[in-house]
């Protein structure tokens, strides 16, 4: 595999190892106004990394189409609606400032069931960065180096904070600073997994890539709507929610078409 593509891939890890390293230098967990404000921010740079990265790429691919150029998105978006729906019936998960856990009974610690959410969170963002770069590779006209690339910076810059909550309140409740951050990183390794993966299978069906590409935006947009829009507007100060998720909007649309 080429060591750009190879960087590429492993960017979003980073930003998740990076916040995971907070737990070695802050003493205290985030503040809900802050919580809010990354959840928004996170929130806005999914649903711009779905619209300019994904989609408007999946449709570009089948204007041949003509009419019926939504088409192959439409589906792909729904599959991915639909698989994210299913890990989150089948997976055994807490949200955070949530007390009551989704999915299937399971005699797990509270935070392993937080650890197991934000995976959850991070296996569409995987597949995102793999098959935009898997786009890349079999040479697709509508996928620059430089978008991949913003998808990835993108998706590393909300993974800062994914990476400190899992690591900050697991130290907090008494886990040494060494096992939460190992923690916070394992929860973001599903990432260079999943895009690993997702270039082999996309290799091998790369008429398949704008279902793909749409599956991807699918299934983040399940993880938006489903788990950090509620976060970022329940309660008081929902305002620094949605201005955060303008600026992750406004950010990520802007390295899509700067870089790409």
């Amino acid at each position: 595999m080429d060591t750009n593509i190879l960087i590429g891939i492993m960017i979003p890890f980073v930003g998740t190892a990076l916040g995971a390293a907070c737990v070695f230098f802050m003493k205290k967990d985030f503040g809900a106004k802050v919580q809010k404000a990354l959840t928004g921010f996170a929130a806005g740079v999914m649903v711009a990394a779905s619209i300019w990265s994904l989609l408007i790429p999946a449709m570009e691919q089948t204007e041949e189409y003509g009419r019926l150029s939504f088409l192959p998105a439409f589906v792909g978006f729904w599959l991915g609606i639909l698989f994210l729906l299913l890990l989150d019936m089948v997976i055994p998960h807490l949200h955070l400032n949530s007390e009551k856990a989704e999915g299937p009974r399971a005699r797990l610690k509270k935070t392993t069931m937080m650890v197991l959410a934000v995976t959850l969170h991070n296996i569409p963002e995987g597949m995102a960065v793999g098959v935009v770069y898997a786009a890349f590779i079999s040479g697709n006209a509508q996928i620059a180096a430089g978008g991949a690339l913003a998808l990835s910076l993108g998706i590393a810059i909300q993974n800062f904070p994914e990476g400190a909550v899992v690591s900050m309140p697991l130290c907090a409740e008494g886990r040494s600073k060494g096992k939460a951050f190992l923690y916070g990183v394992l929860s973001g390794a599903v990432e260079p997994v999943g895009s690993v993966l997702t270039i082999l299978l996309a290799g091998l069906i790369i008429p398949a890539m704008p279902y793909l590409l749409s599956f991807a935006a699918g299934a983040m947009m399940y993880v938006v709507v489903e788990e950090l829009i509620p976060e970022m507007s329940s309660g008081e100060h929902s305002n620094i929610g949605v201005i955060l998720f303008s600026v992750g909007f406004t950010l990520m649309m802007a390295l899509d078409v700067a870089l790409g």
